[in-house]
């Protein structure tokens, strides 16, 4: 009795959810992988002759390690790719066939081979200023790519990021570039500074002269002659002198 119950606990197991069940014959004419897709739930099998493995089915995120890769034109970049990724639903016996390892030890062994070849591949097509300036249809190249190879793996790919980092040369460049510009709209924004301030002289004297010119305009001589009456204090000057020289005395002045 105790055996029977040994053999039975043994024999099953309970899939979880979000996994796949493989059912593996080890012995027979038909060892290998069996063609039905074992779903959740318990599963009940010959311990002797069989062996059931889960892989996840989930969506899966791996942060690989960072690996160098030369560009088209020898420039040497920093790759530090992080993929989300799962297996194709009901191709899990077919993986496990093909590879006969843990779902983690085909990530990070033939899957960051071809993450990497990836990279190199489409690096190398293009320039060190092409990365620079063209690095988003890089990385679509990249991704695109690795699409099809993980299809072909029966992986999707669902996310991908490159972690690209330039050389240090590159970067220095790039911050020279960028100071350059930053100086030249600075000396840009100064001189329209200035230019606005001459322009505000110059329209204020503009302003100034125009007023001149009026009011020099506005003293005619009624003008000038209501304005010595206005101010005249009704007095009679003690000396006149005509236009002739001669001198007039006021005597109403003496007593």
């Amino acid at each position: 009795m105790v055996v029977t119950m040994l053999v039975c606990f043994t024999s099953c197991e309970r899939i979880d959810a979000g996994h796949e069940g493989i059912l593996v014959n080890l012995y027979g004419s038909d060892r290998g992988v069996d063609d039905v897709n074992l779903v959740t739930g318990w599963v009940y099998f010959n311990p002797f002759s069989q062996s059931v493995y889960e892989y996840p089915t989930y969506v899966q995120t791996v942060d690989y390690p960072a690996f160098t890769i030369n560009a088209k034109d020898g420039s040497e970049f920093t790759v530090d790719p992080t993929i989300s990724l799962k297996i194709v639903d009901g191709k899990a016996p077919v993986i496990f066939k093909k590879y006969r390892k843990e779902v983690k030890d085909i990530i990070n062994g033939p899957l960051f081979n071809h993450v990497r070849d990836a990279f190199r591949i489409q690096l190398n097509k293009f320039t060190t200023d092409e990365i620079v300036s063209m690095r988003d249809s890089l990385e679509k190249a990249v991704e695109k790519q690795l699409v099809a190879t993980l299809s072909r793996e029966n992986f999707q790919l669902e996310q991908l990021t490159s972690g690209l980092k330039y050389p240090e040369t590159i970067v220095a460049a790039v911050n020279a570039k960028n100071k350059a510009v930053q100086q030249a709209q600075q000396a840009a924004n100064e001189v329209k500074v200035a230019e606005a301030q001459a322009r505000k002289l110059v329209v204020a004297a503009e302003a100034e002269a125009e007023a001149n010119r009026l009011r020099t305009q506005a003293l005619t001589p009624a003008v000038l002659q209501k304005a010595w009456i206005d101010k005249w204090d009704g007095s009679v000057p003690s000396v006149i002198t005509a236009g002739n020289s001669q001198t007039f005395l006021d005597i109403s002045k003496f007593k």
